[in-house]
């Protein structure tokens, strides 16, 4: 597929089929599929055979390149910019021509779409072994192998958030690692402001998006688009953020499993959290109180 369409980008030949709005927008298209071709023909695949007579084996195989499949993340990312390039000129003789040569029934998006589809098999596939791997040598590296997947899926799904936040004058990549992010219920309580705010916060809440980061809390609003694919996901627009210096937590709320507090220089800004379950409250509580410590 490489050579049948992002080759062709560069085929003197081939040029005058592309529309000047299409020149040079190559990387934006195939993200970095090359690499990924490249980590799994030149590494993963060799590796891989070593296991043949060994597969209960084969977590160790996984854990050992576990670095190396970052490189998922990152297309990930560059997917929506490839997907909107992509309804703008699908249409386009240069990529029915492209098909037309190689002979495929299916168009460029659905090869584009093949690496988000593999990142999501892998953890399938581990999760099927462990399933008939329970006594056996290489288990506990299977049982490692699908965390770490599962870690990086969970990293790839984060980003594909944060890169939707708008309106956030400073730079994301500056507030740390991105540990957590959700929909909450959320009430506020603060101290300053007019009593009659305060009554009105007490009873309704507000639909906010938190992004946990390891020097910040984002409240982001959500926004849902209009559209097809990944033009139907969501944007949030930033509220405001705490540091996470000057932040406190309260973990039980009075009445409620699913609610606890963070609040911010002394008590001076309370927000009321209430998460979708006990178990989303619990994780978000413990990797809260991981950073305060």
């Amino acid at each position: 597929m490489f050579k049948g369409y992002a080759a062709e980008m560069d085929n003197p030949l081939m040029a005058h089929l592309i529309s000047p709005e299409l020149q040079n927008k190559k990387d934006i298209l195939f993200g970095n599929m090359e690499e990924i071709y490249h980590f799994h023909n030149r590494i993963f695949l060799r590796e891989l055979e070593n296991y043949i007579e060994y597969p209960e084996l084969v977590g160790r195989c996984f854990l050992d390149q576990m670095e190396d499949f970052q490189i998922y993340e990152k297309y990930c990312q560059n997917k929506p910019r490839s997907e909107s390039l992509w309804r703008q000129f699908s249409d386009s003789v240069f990529f029915q021509e492209c098909q037309r040569k190689l002979d495929h029934k299916l168009s460029l998006d659905s090869y584009l779409l093949k690496p988000v589809q593999r990142i999501t098999k892998y953890q399938l596939l581990l999760k099927e072994m462990l399933k008939y791997s329970k006594n056996c040598e290489g288990a506990e590296d299977l049982q490692e192998a699908l965390n770490s997947i599962l870690g990086i899926l969970k990293a790839v799904n984060d980003s594909m958030h944060q890169i939707a936040i708008t309106g956030y004058d400073g730079n994301l990549n500056e507030l740390g690692k991105l540990l957590m992010q959700g929909s909450f219920n959320v009430w506020t309580d603060h101290k300053k402001g007019h009593s009659k705010v305060k009554d009105l916060a007490r009873f309704k809440p507000m639909q906010r998006h938190l992004f946990l980061h390891e020097k910040a809390v984002l409240f982001c609003k959500k926004r849902e688009e209009n559209g097809e694919g990944y033009e139907k996901a969501p944007s949030y627009s930033y509220k405001h953020s705490l540091n996470m210096a000057a932040v406190g937590i309260t973990e039980n709320v009075k009445g409620d499993a699913k609610k606890f507090e963070i609040w911010y220089n002394a008590r001076e800004e309370v927000y009321i959290i209430q998460a979708p379950t006990p178990e989303v409250k619990a994780t978000w509580v413990n990797e809260i109180r991981k950073v305060l410590t």
